[in-house]
């Protein structure tokens, strides 16, 4: 991974290359993953409810609206998501406190997991409740080509967010060089200029010593006598 510094970001307040952060496989993934969001999302809502007969509408998967429900929320959530986490990985860089930067990972792994595993469970649902779906129930073949983007799409979720997810473990194995950042840095203050030494090691501070002599002091010089010359 690239990068150096605390969970593979430059120091802080280092300068961002858009270009370079664009071709950064992190944000390949990420774009991918919003993109992939999207198409399940937009499939469902827009072609996933099919008229059969009825003003009612039922869901093309199986006329089970709690297939297209579960797609819905997945696809939304995991759009928005994305776009939270673009943020974030734009400004990583500009968090000062090393904790700060900790959590934004953790949090990262945790969602980015989890979210892998809920898009496993939606390909596994909607792909159950389509393959249940008999021709007499999509009179023209309505909505089957949503719904078969809809499926196709959860699956490559899942390889998306799972790379997000190693992505974001070897971040925080990564860790942090210590040597960047200083107390305050990781407690998220600004670091505080040192008093200076008075060590022969201190550097190159300088020192000014005034001596005075004591206000009483005892002469023991035997004083000069001269004989008067006549």
């Amino acid at each position: 991974m690239d990068g150096v510094g605390s969970f593979g970001a430059g120091r802080t307040g280092s300068t961002i290359d858009p270009i370079t952060f664009v071709k950064q496989p992190q944000t390949i993934l990420r774009l991918l993953s919003w993109i992939f969001s999207l198409v399940v999302f937009a499939s469902i809502v827009n072609e996933g409810y099919v008229n059969m007969g009825s003003e009612r509408l039922h869901c093309v998967f199986n006329k089970n609206a709690d297939a297209c429900n579960y797609g819905v929320f997945v696809g939304l959530v995991g759009l928005l998501a994305c776009s939270f986490f673009f943020l974030l990985d734009y400004k990583f860089a500009s968090i000062s406190s090393v904790k700060d930067r900790k959590k934004a990972v953790m949090l990262e792994i945790g969602f980015s997991g989890f979210w892998a595993f809920l898009y496993f469970v939606s390909f596994c649902f909607l792909a159950n409740q389509w393959s249940r779906t008999t021709a007499d129930e999509l009179p023209l073949n309505q909505g089957a080509d949503a719904a078969r983007a809809a499926i196709a799409f959860s699956f490559f979720s899942i390889i998306t967010w799972a790379g997000l997810t190693v992505r974001a473990v070897q971040k925080y194995l990564l860790g942090t060089d210590m040597s960047l950042f200083t107390t305050e840095h990781m407690d998220g203050g600004a670091p505080t200029q040192p008093y200076p030494s008075n060590s022969p090691g201190g550097g190159n501070t300088e020192t000014t010593e005034t001596y005075q002599s004591p206000p009483f002091t005892e002469n023991n010089t035997a004083p000069t006598y001269q004989v008067p010359i006549y």
